[in-house]
């Protein structure tokens, strides 16, 4: 089974202060049992393709649900 490594930002964007959208998303990755790794500038799930796919539809929806205005993305195939 192929394993996606995504990336995402959410705005509106607050070094040190993630609001309630960024929150939103993060929680909604762990939910499907993901672990984000939380950057500066990003956060990123890693994981199997059906799992990562599932998080990525969730994060999204979370984030513009708790007021994002935007979610910029990057999905690749995870190194085996």
């Amino acid at each position: 089974m192929a394993r996606l490594r995504a990336e995402f930002t959410v705005e509106p964007f607050a070094d040190g202060a993630p609001g309630p959208h960024v929150r939103a998303a993060i929680e909604a990755a762990e939910h499907t049992g993901l672990e984000p790794d939380v950057g500066p500038f990003g956060t990123t799930i890693e994981g199997d393709e059906p799992i990562v796919s599932e998080a990525v539809g969730a994060l999204v929806t979370a984030a513009f649900a708790a007021g994002a205005t935007r979610v910029s993305m990057t999905v690749e195939r995870a190194s085996q």
